[in-house]
């Protein structure tokens, strides 16, 4: 590389980077005890693997046997058993390392000190990465990770920094280096990590405690989102070395033209915070919103998830449910009162007929019978019929108004056949205008 092009600091950290990797190099080939810690070392290797091969079928008995064992524990083994000759080689040249160290002269064992370390570091690597569960992140982050432990173990960690720091954009007063973009991309990797597993936590607290209502456990596990996440975005800035002070005029007219092309977006999120707050409507309720019959779902930050009885799923955007009438059959108690009306003919006895109903509708299972039961009153005389209304009460709306009416239909039905109470329908004399009347019946002529 033609050192005119390049920096003279930058020169002399690629000069040191090869000369370090050239005493390394001379170091293995140099014959010696060298030599004898690379024999150790792969067999080692091949002592691990066989052991591997001898353990593996049992460590998998022994982890399918354990029956009562949480997911988190039985993944965690799996990833165990994948990674048990990795696991045997740490073990075992930790403890060949350590007699060395105590038989012999320390060069002797600085080629097995290193790999040691290299060993034991992908392997916590590995077994902490699973925690990412995105999986493009989680490789950037192995990766990462894997690269800075081998640098270490060699030594190389300050020549690497001094290089990568010397690589930068100057933008007025801000510097922007390569190893500063590295730095901030990690941090904020981390504190993703972080965020994710502390709403997680959070979120299995919060359902777990029935002292708060659905309604504020799905507020609360929101506001924790927003935090969360808003100070790792927060810290992954300021560690660029952005000043966020100075773009406080600029965040503000963008405010404002994002407010006006986003009003319904955020007249929909101040509704849903509402909803929560008030308890208006929470997860389970039933709920009627003009010709949508279903029970809430769940509560989103921009819409409302209502399930009807056919399986239809609507999203229904929180500022319908505050500014339109919504009618809410169990927002304080599950109660609901049903009307039923029909009629008899005249010649049936009304007491009879008030009697048979109140029976009929106790029979059906739904129904309620204690504290309120069934009754059934006269509402009004008819042209053809002696009309009735026939009111009861269910505790289950969620399982469907249209089936229980037409369950209890069916049971007057069966009751009136069986007391013999017709159920009359309409009927009409028709005559055209031109026809000639139909003669009278006048007295008798002797």
């Amino acid at each position: 590389m033609d050192k005119e092009i390049l920096p003279p600091e930058v020169g002399s950290m690629i000069s040191g980077l090869w000369v370090r990797l050239e005493g390394l190099v001379h170091m293995v080939v140099t014959p010696g005890w060298r030599q004898n810690q690379i024999l150790i070392i792969l067999g080692l290797m091949a002592l691990s693997w066989l052991l591997r091969l001898l353990t593996a079928s049992w460590v998998q008995d022994w982890t399918r046997a354990r029956d009562g064992w949480p997911k988190w524990r039985l993944r965690m083994m799996v990833q165990l058993r994948r990674r048990l000759a990795l696991i045997y080689f740490t073990f075992g040249i930790w403890i060949t390392y350590g007699a060395m160290r105590q038989l012999t002269w320390p060069s002797r064992s600085y080629l097995i000190g290193i790999v040691a370390t290299l060993v034991t570091a992908w392997l916590v690597i590995a077994m902490l990465s699973r925690l990412v569960q995105n999986r493009t992140l989680r490789r950037i982050l192995t990766w990462t990770l894997w690269i800075y432990a081998t640098l270490y173990a060699l030594e190389l960690v300050d020549d690497v920094e001094r290089f990568l720091s010397s690589l930068a954009v100057q933008v007025g007063t801000l510097r922007l280096s390569v190893l500063t973009a590295i730095k901030a991309l990690l941090l904020v990797s981390a504190l993703l990590v972080a965020a994710r597993l502390g709403t997680q936590a959070a979120s299995r607290s919060l359902t777990g405690n029935d002292d708060i209502s659905p309604s504020m456990r799905v507020l609360m596990i929101k506001a924790v989102q927003v935090v969360l996440y808003g100070l790792a975005a927060l810290i992954g800035i300021r560690a660029l070395g952005f000043d966020l002070s100075g773009l406080a005029l600029l965040s503000g007219a963008v405010g404002v033209g994002i407010g006006f092309g986003l009003q319904k977006v955020v007249s929909n999120l101040v509704s849903g915070i509402i909803i929560l707050l008030d308890q208006s409507i929470k997860p389970g309720d039933v709920i009627s919103l003009g010709d949508t019959f279903g029970w809430i779902d769940s509560l989103g930050a921009r819409y409302v998830s209502v399930v009807t009885r056919d399986g239809r799923e609507y999203l229904i955007p929180n500022e319908d449910l505050i500014t339109g009438q919504v009618v809410n059959w169990s927002h304080t108690n599950k109660f609901v009162r049903l009307d039923l009306k029909f009629g008899t003919s005249y010649g049936d006895d009304p007491h009879k007929v008030r009697h048979v109903a109140v029976e009929a509708a106790k029979s059906v299972a739904r129904v309620l019978t204690h504290p309120t039961p069934p009754v059934c009153h006269i509402v009004g005389f008819g042209d053809c019929s002696v009309d009735y209304v026939l009111r009861f009460w269910i505790t289950d709306p969620s399982d469907g108004l249209t089936n229980i009416r037409g369950n209890v239909f069916l049971a007057l039905w069966d009751a009136f056949k069986v007391e013999g109470i017709s159920i009359p329908f309409p009927q009409r004399e028709v005559r055209l205008l031109n026809d000639p009347e139909p003669p009278r019946a006048g007295p008798e002529v002797p």
